[in-house]
């Protein structure tokens, strides 16, 4: 009795969350009779007849279509907006889906025990129920029908999200849609900063960069993007007012105009789920219908996952590669998720790092369809010289200066250890630390 309650409170959320959320009422793969009551089933025949003319959805425009009788009073169907959680929203579908297909399953062998059906026919009715959630054309005619003309006239590009360094675009032509991407890298490496660097380049190129930075805060990830912007050292965003030549508090207003036209959105919740960062990044993506998104993670291994089975935690992290890869097909759009690497690789004489070092790995290197490895020389020299400070004569010393320019550039190795569509290889690009720029070995900073 307890559980069937819980999943009528459940439907409640849906039909409430469809209700804040129209487009979910077609989008969401749903039939009536997927709801266990009698009650919910009226109200999406409704939902759904009003959807499909395209019509507003919401309590008054039910009222219409159906007697208040058969949605539980018009009290009733006002109180279900009370019930949405957008957040929930796909956990809670994919419960009510568990229990219908449940439901189904149990008449099916019902049929098939007072109908002596052969194994194969109960094997075969329990396929199609597993796939019946979704109708999908799978039959390759219409597609070959789509490609008559492909050799009469110029193919219609499909838009990538630029990296602007050269060598790792031709690589990798870009982020592309329904990819997800990893960049890895030993912590203080310059991850975040890459980051940054893909979500200002793909936001001034046009697309919508979402950023879901489980780390860091919001602040603090703001204030490295305007530094990286203006070109400012990093250490003097801590008081602008003290610190700021003449110069660039003259240029600042034009900088933080800089930053704005690249239209980041940033959010900083630690500890969440892939079905909340899924959730958030469809509720921006719906009030930014011009751009197409891309979507940026700071970092893979902190994401909270509900499956806790055995507390395996490679188990858990291959859970949540899967789904962030179930995203970027069902968003049709570029995920990019940052990682990080074992210490393992420290221990190594060539420490340049191979997937193999990627922690708790599980599906990582399955899932992913281009793995990026992050390397630069001066960080091993930067923790040889802080061990040098700290036991003296022990260890010893080094010159990090060999490694950075006289404009303060090193050398950062973008490892392409894996990509399904293309090449791998290395690629080397500009990085300077104290503000956060990378930029193509071609361009002087």
């Amino acid at each position: 009795m307890a559980n069937q309650l819980n999943y009528e409170l459940m439907e409640r959320s849906l039909l409430g969350t469809m209700l804040v959320e129209n487009f979910l009422i077609l989008n969401a793969d749903l039939t009536p009779d997927m709801f266990q009551s009698q009650v919910h089933r009226s109200i999406f025949r409704a939902m759904q007849h009003l959807a499909y003319q395209d019509k507003p959805v919401d309590y008054i425009t039910i009222l219409t279509m159906v007697d208040p009788k058969e949605t539980g009073g018009a009290p009733y169907l006002a109180n279900l907006q009370n019930f949405a959680d957008s957040e929930k929203f796909d956990s809670y579908y994919e419960m009510v889906l568990d229990a219908w297909r449940e439901r189904e399953k149990q008449k099916l062998l019902f049929h098939a025990q007072s109908g002596n059906w052969s194994i194969e026919d109960i094997q075969k009715a329990l396929d199609r129920l597993q796939t019946n959630t979704t109708r999908i054309d799978t039959s390759i005619t219409n597609d070959l029908v789509a490609m008559y003309e492909l050799p009469e006239k110029p193919m219609e590009q499909i838009p990538a999200v630029p990296t602007k360094i050269k060598q790792l675009d031709r690589m990798l032509v870009g982020f592309r849609n329904g990819e997800l991407t990893i960049v890895a890298g030993r912590p203080s490496m310059g991850k975040t900063d890459v980051m940054n660097y893909f979500a200002y380049t793909a936001g001034v190129a046009g697309f919508l960069p979402i950023v879901f930075s489980l780390e860091m805060d919001r602040t603090m990830l703001i204030h490295r993007l305007v530094a990286t912007t203006g070109k400012m050292n990093r250490l003097r965003m801590r008081d602008p007012y003290k610190y700021f030549s003449e110069k660039q508090k003259e240029n600042w207003v034009h900088t933080l105009t800089e930053v704005d036209k690249a239209k980041i959105h940033i959010d900083d919740r630690a500890g969440i789920t892939v079905s909340q960062i899924r959730a958030q990044a469809r509720s921006i993506i719906r009030t930014n219908p011009e751009r197409k998104p891309i979507i940026f993670i700071d970092y893979l291994q902190i994401i909270f996952s509900n499956d806790t089975r055995g507390g395996n935690q490679t188990h858990m992290i291959g859970q949540i590669s899967s789904e962030l890869k179930r995203m970027a097909k069902e968003f049709n759009c570029p995920v990019v998720c940052l990682a990080q690497l074992n210490r393992g690789v420290e221990s190594r004489q060539n420490k340049r790092p191979l997937m193999s070092d990627l922690r708790d790995s599980g599906n990582i290197e399955q899932d992913a369809d281009v793995i990026i490895l992050l390397y630069r020389d001066s960080y091993y020299a930067e923790l040889r010289e802080n061990a040098n400070e700290e036991y003296g004569h022990e260890i010893a010393a080094v010159d990090t200066r060999a490694y950075v320019d006289a404009r303060g550039n090193e050398p950062l190795e973008l490892i392409v250890a894996k990509n399904r569509n293309g090449p791998t290889g290395s690629v080397i690009v500009n990085y300077r630390k104290s503000t956060g720029q990378i930029s193509d070995r071609g361009v002087v900073m």
